[in-house]
């Protein structure tokens, strides 16, 4: 089962996914991405991993499939908060040579404003 809420702060719009992402739930979290890519607006979101328990290689291929989407667009995205077991997953496909990875909220935030500057 997997829960996914996206809040503002300031100009960060922050994607909040709880639970398991997997080939069934996937598309949940690529419909909240779509929707962000889509919005003119958006320049900087963070991924909220605290609350992930799994992320299956479709969830991973999710956030793959935006990476260079959101580079046309100038948007940047980090993603925090991993566990270690879900960590381990992104690093084992070399996704975190990918994406900005952060270990907490603060962090993703000072990353994701450091690139603008």
């Amino acid at each position: 089962m997997i829960n996914i809420t996206t809040n503002i702060e300031g100009e960060d719009h922050i994607i909040i996914v709880e639970g398991d992402v997997d080939a069934s739930s996937s598309i949940h979290l690529d419909e909240a991405l779509t929707e962000l890519a889509n919005d003119d607006l958006v320049k900087f979101i963070l991924v909220d991993g605290t609350q992930l328990n799994y992320i299956s290689s479709a969830g991973l291929g999710v956030f793959m499939s935006y990476i260079d989407d959101f580079k046309s667009r100038d948007i940047k995205m980090v993603i925090y908060g991993l566990s270690e077991k879900v960590l381990n997953v992104f690093q084992i496909l070399g996704l975190d040579q990918l994406m900005t990875i952060a270990s907490d909220k603060k962090e993703a935030k000072e990353k994701l404003h450091e690139v603008q500057s």
